[in-house]
């Protein structure tokens, strides 16, 4: 049998798990498929992340501060007008709004509720 790998699903830190799913359910439309303790495993479509919920940092910088994941998507602007009315009600300077690269793709950007950097991607089509 050949092995090969099947996807990659970040562990995100947070704070408070209620308050984290709350947030990936409503404002970016991931569903929740597994909750215990403090861990919750939550996807959409095949794209899929894991919430931890560890100790607020001594430091009392943001959980999240140095933590960023990629979503590769397909129909990007599309994707970003269906979350577009619940992101409006983000702070603005949580939400940045479809943008090229240069490096060729397109992207959006949304900090979630402890400061972690999810980027939602999509290749420009030459």
């Amino acid at each position: 049998m050949t092995a090969h790998c099947k996807q990659i699903t970040p562990f995100v830190p947070c704070q408070d798990l209620a308050r984290q799913i709350e947030f990936y359910q409503v404002y970016l439309g991931f569903v929740l498929g597994f909750q215990a303790d403090n861990y919750a495993f939550m996807h959409r479509q095949k794209a899929a992340i894991r919430l931890l919920q560890c100790p607020a940092r001594l430091d009392g910088r943001p959980l999240g501060q140095d933590v960023s994941f990629y979503i590769d998507v397909e129909g990007l602007d599309a994707l970003y007008e269906q979350l577009r009315p619940k992101l409006i009600h983000l702070p603005k300077d949580r939400v940045r709004a479809p943008f090229d690269q240069p490096y060729g793709q397109r992207e959006f950007h949304v900090l979630d509720e402890d400061g972690v950097l999810v980027f939602f991607g999509e290749a420009i089509s030459a």
